[in-house]
């Protein structure tokens, strides 16, 4: 799927669809069953998320964000999973604007995560899985550089945990790995309507469900 055809998918649920609060998750992980606790522009970026004392931020894309948003947010030590754009040159990009490929910025999902309950390593261990890191420049059938893999690193730790996994990844691809691994830049929280986007829209986009529901049910997450 082109990102123009993905861009008309979205256009209904633009006007649809709530906003999922960022911050609204339980002490363990995000719980997608929890409704958006207040009404905003679905047109306007979300908020920044809030990174409680000891918690520390990943910042990954897997191709779609709305892929990576559904399946991250769902694992324990998660704390929230918010979609948005990192890795360009212009400062606060639109999704038409990604989708058109001027900016330079990738689909990403930034993780707020617990390390006491989940370790980068192990974080990076659901990057892995969760799409197919010898694509470049997409992901099936979404093709754009927005899609490419990615792991924006947060500290010379991370960074250093992020060459080790990638080696140790590279054992189960028969292809070259093709991720890029950088230092974070700015992170521009996607609109609102990209935000929980899955689980409110599961039911009404054909996107939900012949590409992301099958990624949940090989990972055996939540539908």
């Amino acid at each position: 799927m082109t990102a123009f055809a993905r861009l008309a998918l979205v256009t209904l649920a633009a006007l649809t669809a709530g906003s999922c609060n960022p911050s609204s998750a339980n002490a363990d992980t995000m719980d997608p069953a929890i409704p958006p606790t207040q009404a905003a522009d679905p047109e306007k970026p979300a908020s920044l998320p809030v990174v409680p004392a000891g918690a520390q931020l990943a910042t990954l894309g897997t191709g779609c964000f709305w892929c990576t948003e559904a399946i991250f947010q769902q694992i324990p030590g998660v704390l929230s999973a918010t979609s948005g754009y990192m890795g360009g040159s212009k400062a606060n990009p639109t999704y038409q604007e990604v989708c058109e490929e001027t900016t330079g910025h990738a689909e990403v999902i930034q993780v707020v995560f617990d390390p006491k309950k989940l370790t980068y390593p192990e974080l990076l261990g659901w990057f892995w899985q969760s799409h197919d890191p010898t694509q470049l420049n997409r992901q099936g059938a979404d093709v754009g550089t927005q899609y490419r893999s990615a792991i924006f690193f947060h500290s010379p730790e991370q960074e250093s945990a992020a060459v080790a996994a990638l080696e140790t990844a590279q054992k189960d691809f028969p292809e070259r790995i093709v991720t890029e691994i950088t230092k974070a830049s700015v992170f521009y929280p996607a609109e609102n309507y990209h935000q929980d986007y899955y689980f409110l829209n599961k039911n009404k986009n054909g996107y939900c469900s012949s590409v992301i529901s099958p990624k949940l049910r090989k990972l055996k997450l939540k539908e």
